[in-house]
């Protein structure tokens, strides 16, 4: 199956001024998606999608092809769909044709085991799915929401709180892992369509860099978990 990791890294960050290309680790933020991606054995192209110079220098220096993407898919409104789309039409342009699956990574989330993107592309291709996401399961969290007759349990009942144990398996999407094909993009708009497969992944995968606040937490799970070694690279 043919396959193009996308990875969106604008230069526009407001949380965290230069976010994908900040200092994790010793690395680039950006770079530990390229090299995870460019590890994966089921991985054959790595594009990264941006609009400044400085990430493109980043991700040409890691390994990674560029596509240059134009202001109006820049901005704080533009959506990872549209930046794909326009990777895959630049793609083709290049005489590439679309790709049987996009593997579509978050720079923001680089919790990724090494073999994590092949394992989700493995279970994409086993059962033969549209579109693919990597999920964590959420059984210890109880979500509340504010409505207008006052707060309200989510995900379980207050009167009834139970066991946590006996409670039916819950998970949220991490935004680690995505993987569809490009007719689902280009019919929907949208990364998530048809029949529709899911990743498992561990809970400390879930965490992502929006601040400053979460490096130190992501340095530390890079570091504890073994993923801050150098890893093989496919040529």
């Amino acid at each position: 199956m043919h396959t193009v990791a996308v990875i969106p890294a604008r230069g526009g960050s407001k949380g965290l001024p230069g976010k994908n290309i900040h200092p994790v680790a010793g690395r680039p933020l950006l770079a530990w998606s390229i090299m995870q991606a460019r590890s994966a054995h089921s991985v054959e192209r790595v594009v990264v999608s941006t609009d400044d110079g400085a990430i493109a220098d980043v991700a040409l220096r890691y390994g990674a092809e560029v596509v240059r993407r134009p202001p109006e898919l820049s901005g704080d409104t533009a959506t990872s769909e549209s930046a794909i789309l326009h990777t895959l039409d630049t793609l083709a342009a290049g005489g590439a044709p679309d790709p049987d699956a996009v593997v579509f990574l978050q720079a923001t989330s680089p919790l990724r085991k090494p073999d994590d993107i092949d394992l989700a592309v493995e279970r994409f291709m086993t059962e033969k799915a549209d579109s693919l996401i990597s999920l964590t399961r959420a059984d210890d969290l109880t979500i509340w929401e504010e409505a207008e007759t006052g707060w309200q349990s989510v995900n379980f009942d207050w009167r009834n709180r139970g066991m946590r144990q006996d409670r039916p398996a819950q998970y949220i999407e991490n935004g680690s892992i995505y993987i569809f094909s490009p007719r689902i993009l280009r019919e929907t708009g949208n990364r998530i369509g048809g029949k529709l497969a899911a990743y498992p992944m561990e809970f400390w995968q879930t965490w992502e860099i929006d601040t400053v606040e979460e490096i130190a937490l992501i340095e530390f799970f890079l570091k504890s978990k073994g993923l801050a070694a150098p890893q093989p690279v496919n040529p």
